[in-house]
Order: structure tokens, then sequence, then C-alpha cells
């Protein structure tokens, strides 16, 4: 297990060393837009500045909204099982 981890390690390794100079060298170093400018740059750091606080703030609500539901449903039943009659039949 262990020579598996270090030989996974090792091709990952030169595999990032190598080929990140070849694809900085594609299309001279530009980026999907043509060249990065500072406001591109200062735009992305806004973007992920309002966009990941957002996503967890949405998330948080939804799980939060998703165990409230999901107390509700454990309390029914509580309540079902407490007023149960246990005869059966007639």
């Amino acid at each position: 297990m262990r020579r598996l981890v270090v030989l996974l390690s090792t091709a990952i390794a030169s595999l990032l060393l190598t080929a990140g100079p070849a694809a900085a060298d594609i299309d001279g170093g530009e980026g999907w837009w043509g060249v990065n400018t500072d406001i591109m740059v200062t735009f992305f750091g806004f973007g992920v500045l309002i966009v990941i606080p957002a996503l967890l703030t949405f998330l948080t609500l939804l799980q939060s909204r998703l165990d409230k539901r999901k107390y509700e449903r454990m309390a029914a039943e509580k309540a079902r099982a407490a007023t149960r009659d246990e005869r059966h039949g007639w």
C-alpha cells in the first residue's frame, strides 16, 4: 500500500511539473478572455467574495429547513407510537 501511495504521488507530481509550463505556453499565456488586467482580477475577487458567503448562507438555510422537517416527522412518529392502540382485532 505504501509503495502504491509513493508511486502515485510521484507520478502526479511529475505530471504537474511537466504539464504546467506546457499549459502556460499555449496561446502565449493568455486566459479565456485575453490578457488578464487588474480590473478583471479585482472583479473576479469580488465575485468570489460575494458568491461563497451567499452559497454558504443558502446551504445553511436549506440544511436547517431539512432538519426542522426531520424533527417534526420524528415527533409525529413518536406521538403516533404513544397513542397507538395495542389491542389487535375486534
